[in-house]
């Protein structure tokens, strides 16, 4: 991207109003993953979402904002942190927030990130009694949709295993609705996951359609990963020897099968329904 040295930026506050600007263009070249994994950049939308991952030490590379809300309290004190911080502040027209999120009435405010990534090796001492590993997921929706699930109940965090959709595209992002800024992410090949998964201290829950045992009925130690697979062949059979247990979720009806968003959401909250007090 082409931005200027952050030392030579510090407090810098621009006010655009063409979209051909060369800021605006680096900043919608973040829809593309090749972009994104050149740059370690993503972009996420709302006044609220921003604060909040602002304020949990997020670093902003870039604050847009629509020049008609800079009043408002939140935004100012948003900006201000920005600022002390070096990240670039730009002020557009409602024209040109609309030409970055591609929506009729854009959210007011969007945040560049840094993205973050944790190391494999980490994990298996993360501070946490759930992780979720979802292996060759490809739809930026579910996956979107999972990790706020898994934040809904206490997961610590994601990991992501195989040819995977982005969690920092824009669609990964929206459907996490900020929970992408509250769970810790790691990402691994099948072979590293495969060598990595004997130093996991606990056990491993996968989903599978060879399921013998229904998940109301497993009592797995923790720390526990859920394991889901892909959103058409579910885990290959590699992964799922890899697991202590197997289950399904029986279904009274004529579907073949659930969504994974849903499959994840109720297989997640019957293993923790104990320590939620349900």
């Amino acid at each position: 991207m082409a931005t200027e040295d952050r030392a030579h930026r510090k407090g810098l506050i621009k006010e655009i109003t063409a979209v051909s600007n060369q800021h605006i263009k680096d900043i919608r070249a973040l829809e593309r993953r090749r972009i994104r994994n050149q740059t370690g950049l993503f972009m996420a939308e709302g006044l609220q979402l921003v604060a909040f991952a602002v304020e949990a030490g997020w670093e902003v590379e870039t604050l847009v904002y629509a020049k008609n809300i800079k009043t408002q309290p939140l935004v100012q004190q948003v900006a201000a942190k920005v600022h002390a911080r070096g990240g670039l502040i730009l002020e557009v027209s409602e024209q040109v927030l609309s030409k970055l999120t591609h929506r009729d009435n854009p959210q007011h405010v969007i945040g560049v990130f840094k993205q973050r990534y944790g190391e494999l090796r980490q994990l298996s001492q993360i501070d946490g009694d759930m992780v979720v590993a979802l292996e060759g997921i490809k739809d930026p929706g579910n996956l979107g949709t999972t990790i706020r699930t898994a934040d809904a109940v206490g997961a610590s965090a994601i990991l992501l295993i195989g040819e995977t959709t982005d969690p920092f595209s824009l669609e990964a992002v929206r459907a996490t609705m900020g929970s992408v800024f509250h769970l810790d992410i790691y990402k691994c090949t099948r072979e590293e996951f495969l060598s990595w998964r004997k130093s996991w201290p606990g056990d491993i829950v996968g989903t599978h359609l060879k399921g013998a045992v229904d998940y109301r009925k497993v009592s797995p130690k923790e720390p526990l990963m859920v394991m889901m697979g892909n959103e058409q062949s579910g885990l290959p059979d590699n992964m799922a020897e890899s697991c202590n247990h197997l289950v399904k979720i029986p279904m009274a009806g004529k579907a073949e099968s659930l969504n994974l968003a849903v499959s994840v959401g109720i297989t997640l909250f019957r293993l923790r329904e104990s320590k939620l007090g349900l």
